[in-house]
């Protein structure tokens, strides 16, 4: 439907800045546009990169570990069918620490390598788990202290 309605959208504008005379205004939209799109892109990826070696960092030393351990009380009445010796529940309280600490780019791989675990120990392979569900909904509402993302976005618009 999209793939409909944008072309057409794209198309009408075109005819309507021939007929009013507005041709060199369009073309120089559309490069001003390409820069900030390719500026923010380039902001957003310098971001990524260095939340995700900090979070490595963290991976790599025992900050995480604390970090767990903060987590901890939350899990348990979260997740109350999840041991907590599993590597299911370290991926959950990893993807968890990760959003807290806004670092969304860097939670969806631990989400997604969670969620295949979660799946590997459901039992109806066709039907999702309660942890399943819990899940989903922490992951969905991205609980942040540090939105990472927006302080991206606003640094890159700053010198505008």
């Amino acid at each position: 439907m999209l793939n409909t309605i944008w072309p057409i959208f794209i198309i009408i504008s075109f005819v309507y800045a021939i007929f009013t005379g507005r041709v060199a205004e369009i073309n120089d939209a559309i490069f001003a546009s390409a820069k900030d799109a390719v500026d923010l892109c380039i902001t957003l990826f310098g971001t990524i990169c260095l939340w995700n070696g900090i979070m490595q960092i963290a991976t790599n030393t025992r900050i995480i570990d604390g970090l767990k351990k903060l987590v901890n009380p939350i899990m348990k009445r979260l997740f109350p069918e999840i041991d907590k010796e599993t590597q299911v529940y370290s991926e959950i309280s990893m993807n968890m620490v990760a959003n807290i600490m806004g670092l969304g780019n860097a939670a969806t791989p631990l989400g997604l390598k969670a969620m295949k675990s979660l799946q590997k120990e459901n039992i109806r392979k066709d039907t999702l788990s309660n942890s399943m569900f819990m899940f989903i909904v922490i992951n969905t509402a991205s609980l942040q202290i540090i939105p990472t993302t927006v302080i991206a976005i606003r640094s890159s618009l700053r010198f505008k």
